[in-house]
């Protein structure tokens, strides 16, 4: 629990708070940022007032992070144009240390501690606590890391190593690292974008418990409903350019969609008429066990079908076996003791492996692209082949020039935004990158596309163009499982939604007879001892 601070627990928790944000901390004036082909920033103004939390939103590659690239050092000074005033002076950073040094701390949305070090040894690495003839400290490191711990809400031990917390744990160590440095202005960019529901709220409430410490945060969040709550001002940039600052009084979704995709969002998901054929794929009494501990049942007894042109959904809470159901399927790429019948159109197949999956028409986009979806070093033409290299081989070798030209036909059909499909795809937004998944399992071919949070870290007008696409898809006559964690998603794109609960299948319910509360009761249901 955090600290009690006297203020109400709801969206009216900035009230009160008594901090002065009449003075700006923050204002970066004119800033542009050009790389080779690409300018990433034109002209971008904003102000931050003392005290406030500021959300900036934008779609993926608008230009969001490099923005708070800029402020934070990791562009230096002389490699952008405008200005930089942070507490009435102007400031040149050189790199982060700089930038720390002012006390203008960044959290990136991919944590960059230490899994090996304790959780003090990463809250003062660089920062270490000495005593005499220059050597650490360790009970004075372990005694000021406590503090900081139960000032974000954490009570495990300084010792701690962090490979032993969760993701949510992991983002509140960030910050308990960022109050080590005196900081002033923190920065989060997606800070809830792994985390569930219950460690989001925790975050979000420490957000505003900083906030009546003094600390300003800018926040960076496709999650509207959270900038919502929190947010006192919200900066829009759209292709590298501020379009505007909407006071608190002023925000509503509608009106940060609009700036952030320059029209209007009547319908979040496009228009489909379904065309359901025959049954394509059907799995019966499907069961895995955890991959070390070969008793512990996972997925239990699961069934489900699919039809041709019809788009399936997953529902179930954190933890309830979805993925472990989709990667089981696929390959076996998850568990042990796995058994169960799997049909493609009425007649049985073997998924004992990745590339058996593959040849009996499997493909599954993983919902971590970043580790197990996309190679980020290599380009964006290798990943869009590599699961169907064998279909571009002649006499042994792979076909360049054709590798080549049916990337350039997925650029352009998918709407890639990237200057050339040589390009590194770690250079790419997170909804670009995603087409690159997609992309990667089409050429592939399937019959099934199971899709594992297609649509989780990129932004809204990103996921229309991703709900675009799965349509098109089952309009070509594939069978889609979409697994999400977003009900309104599924409900917006399905014809059909299986729900799961601890690794069981506990209902089935056509969308249009669907809603939210039928859903998550089904999902809460809880297996009978």
């Amino acid at each position: 629990m955090l600290p009690t601070t006297g203020h109400p627990q709801n969206n009216d928790v900035r009230k009160g708070s008594g901090t002065d944000v009449t003075q700006n901390i923050l204002e970066m004036r004119g800033i542009t940022k050009t790389f080779p082909g690409v300018k990433a920033l034109s002209d971008v103004t904003l102000q931050v007032q003392r005290g406030e939390v500021h959300a900036i939103c934008g779609e993926n590659g608008a230009g969001k992070s490099t923005l708070m690239k800029v402020l934070s050092g990791v562009y230096p000074h002389g490699t952008y144009d405008g200005e930089i005033v942070f507490e009435n002076e102007t400031v040149e950073f050189s790199d982060i240390r700089d930038s720390e040094s002012k006390g203008i701390v960044i959290i990136h949305q991919e944590l960059a501690l230490s899994q090996y070090l304790s959780i003090a040894e990463n809250i003062f690495l660089g920062n270490e606590v000495k005593g005499p003839f220059g050597l650490i400290d360790w009970n004075k490191t372990n005694f000021e890391a406590a503090k900081l711990l139960a000032r974000v809400g954490l009570s495990e031990k300084p010792t701690t190593k962090v490979m032993d917390i969760g993701v949510g744990k992991q983002q509140l160590v960030e910050i308990a690292k960022a109050l080590s440095k005196e900081v002033k202005l923190l920065i989060l960019d997606e800070p809830t974008a792994a985390l569930n529901d219950a460690d989001s709220d925790h975050l979000l409430d420490l957000i505003l418990h900083l906030k009546q410490q003094g600390i300003t945060s800018i926040i960076i969040s496709h999650k509207l409903n959270e900038i919502r709550k929190i947010a006192d001002n919200v900066t829009v940039i759209r292709d590298g350019k501020t379009i505007e600052t909407i006071t608190r009084t002023e925000v509503s979704e509608d009106r940060i969609i609009k700036g952030m995709v320059g029209r209007d969002l009547e319908h979040r998901y496009p228009d489909h008429t379904s065309h359901i054929g025959e049954e394509v794929l059907r799995v019966e009494n499907w069961t895995a066990h955890h991959p070390q501990d070969n008793q512990r049942v996972i997925v239990d007894n699961v069934s489900i079908t699919a039809n041709a042109g019809e788009i399936v959904g997953i529902a179930g809470l954190m933890g309830a076996g979805r993925t472990e159901f989709a990667m089981s399927l696929f390959g076996r790429a998850y568990g042990s003791r796995i058994s169960g019948t799997v049909y493609k159109r009425g007649k049985e197949i073997k998924v004992r492996s990745v590339a058996e999956a593959i040849q009996n028409g499997l493909a599954y986009a993983t919902e971590d692209r970043k580790t197990y979806g996309l190679n980020l070093i290599e380009d964006v033409k290798r990943n869009i082949s590599v699961a169907s290299l064998d279909k571009l081989v002649t006499m042994g070798l792979v076909n360049d020039n054709e590798e080549y030209r049916i990337a350039n036909e997925y650029k352009k059909s998918m709407n890639i935004k990237t200057p050339s499909v040589m390009n590194k795809t770690g250079q790419l937004s997170g909804g670009n990158q995603q087409k690159v998944v997609l992309s990667k399992w089409i050429q592939s071919d399937p019959d099934v596309l199971i899709l594992d949070e297609p649509t989780r870290g990129i932004d809204v007008g990103a996921k229309y163009e991703i709900y675009t696409i799965i349509n098109r898809l089952a309009d070509e006559g594939k069978a889609i499982i979409v697994i999400s964690s977003e009900l309104p998603e599924l409900l917006g794109i399905c014809d059909r939604i299986y729900t799961l609960s601890e690794g069981r299948i506990t209902g089935e319910l056509p969308t249009e007879d669907a809603t939210p509360e039928a859903l998550l009761k089904l999902m809460t249901l809880e297996k009978q001892r």
